[in-house]
């Protein structure tokens, strides 16, 4: 993956913003399907987007995982 990046490098703080993004958007989609209850359609692309969304979070951990891996900051 290339060199090890401290938390103050700009890739990890990017990561880190679209991982918790990723995650806040995740969990407003239960209020999201509820409130499109009755179009089954509309909820089944908010519970696509949640699970894009889900996964989008998780792929941001292990790069970050990645990058810092030499810090003695891994998860």
């Amino acid at each position: 993956m290339g060199s090890a990046h401290s938390p103050a490098d700009d890739v990890v703080y990017d990561l880190v913003s679209i991982q918790y993004h990723a995650l806040q958007a995740a969990e407003l989609y239960d209020k999201y399907a509820q409130d499109a209850e009755g179009h089954d359609d509309v909820v089944a692309f908010i519970r696509s987007c949640q699970e894009q969304d889900g996964q989008r979070a998780i792929r941001c951990h292990e790069f970050l995982g990645a990058l810092t891996k030499d810090t003695g900051l891994s998860s």
